[in-house]
């Protein structure tokens, strides 16, 4: 069916939209900085892994980043090419296969290197080794995005290196940013290269890991295309990786749900949405950040005996509540421009990064079908989940 995708009406049921013309000029930034640049840029799945989506993403990138099995397995059946893996420890039961789904394989500490080297070599002869390294440094002010935070379990730190690396290590991953500008990224990696360039002779390959929000607005784009080329003009032996997840799927589309129900305690409104935060936007509240929703203001609240109250009051304010049996399944306080009414929609924006990837069946609430907008405007629904996902998730 034909959608307009300002209102998406027609849609009752909670769904994730990709749009396919954002997805697509997303894309098309990535590939010319990457060109540009003389670099790699790679998908992260942890990000974004809408598999229905790879023909797509195919025609302007070639390889994905993995880090878990099923990642791995990901990228070989359904991207169609190995992956770049790096996992915080390998198994005994899972190196082997994640060997053989792998082009690039990082190991997070020499330990890790020395127990499981020669046995993903037997797995996959042709697989290229790197270490992840720790440059104690990184500007992520969250602490729990923050990979180089003291007592980091990520990467071995300048310190600890040796003065020879094994024979076949080929390359170093880092990874220190979070939705974080070129001008941190310039400020990184002149600490990178003050700890670890005297093992770039070493090297085939340097991976910078994700969190280059390339596609944002305000993003320097000509900056880190200049970065780039005057490190590989330092160092013309390396080729250089970049792999970002929010930057491929920022800003493609929203998450739509519908008012289910509106309930008023002690002077507040609460629309109940048939979504949930924990269960669907788990970033909102671990991050934690305050979702746009469309046509509607944040309003700050404060804690006055224990109930979070609105600063300011409107006809028309609402807290936004999930449909979970969880107490604290609910988000600030917004402003629309009118009476809200059950069965409208309520859009949050830019929920396909991240999101689509860490939501569960918590209390056993459907989850949202993913859907996308081709560029003739056609819906096409890309998957739909029912009693069979939540059962299986069980197993």
């Amino acid at each position: 069916m034909k959608i307009d995708v300002q209102t998406f009406e027609g849609l009752d049921r909670p769904c994730y939209i990709v749009e396919e013309r954002l997805l697509r000029r997303n894309l098309e930034l990535i590939s010319r900085v990457a060109r540009e640049a003389g670099i790699e840029i790679i998908l992260a799945f942890k990000a974004f892994a809408l598999w229905k989506t790879f023909p797509i993403f195919r025609e302007y990138i070639r390889s994905t980043t993995a880090s878990s099995l099923s990642e791995a397995r990901l990228a070989r059946e359904e991207f169609g090419s190995q992956a770049h893996t790096f996992s915080p420890a390998y198994t005994d039961y899972e190196i082997d296969e994640i060997a053989r789904c792998s082009s690039h394989l990082t190991f997070n500490s020499l330990s890790q290197y020395e127990r499981y080297h020669e046995r993903a070599r037997r797995a996959n002869p042709d697989v290229r080794f790197g270490l992840r390294v720790n440059p104690e440094y990184s500007e992520v002010g969250t602490l729990l995005y923050n990979p180089c935070a003291p007592g980091t379990r990520f990467g071995v730190s300048a310190s600890r290196m040796p003065d020879e690396l094994p024979a076949d290590i080929e390359g170093f991953h880092c990874h220190c940013h979070c939705e974080s500008g070129a001008d941190v990224f310039e400020r990184t990696l002149a600490h990178i290269e003050e700890k670890f360039a005297r093992w770039f002779p070493q090297l085939k390959w340097i991976n910078f890991g994700g969190g280059h929000l390339m596609t944002r607005k305000d993003y320097d784009v000509a900056l880190l295309i200049r970065l780039m080329t005057d490190f590989k003009k330092r160092y013309p032996h390396l080729k250089v990786i970049l792999e970002p997840g929010s930057a491929f799927a920022w800003q493609t589309g929203p998450l739509v749900a519908q008012v289910v129900d509106i309930v008023e305690d002690k002077g507040i409104r609460t629309a109940i949405l048939n979504v949930s935060f924990t269960c669907h936007m788990p970033d909102c509240l671990e991050m934690p950040y305050f979702p746009e929703v469309r046509g509607a203001e944040h309003i700050d609240g404060e804690i006055s005996d224990g109930k979070e109250q609105p600063l300011s009051t409107g006809q028309h304010l609402y807290r936004l509540g999930g449909n979970s049996c969880l107490a604290g399944d609910f988000m600030g306080f917004w402003q629309f421009g009118h009476e809200l009414e059950v069965g409208e929609n309520v859009i949050f924006e830019d929920m396909i990064h991240y999101t689509t990837v860490k939501t569960c069946t918590f209390n056993g609430i459907t989850h949202p079908s993913i859907a996308m907008v081709r560029s003739d405007g056609e819906l096409e629904m890309l998957r739909e989940f029912g009693y069979e996902d939540y059962r299986n998730r069980m197993d």
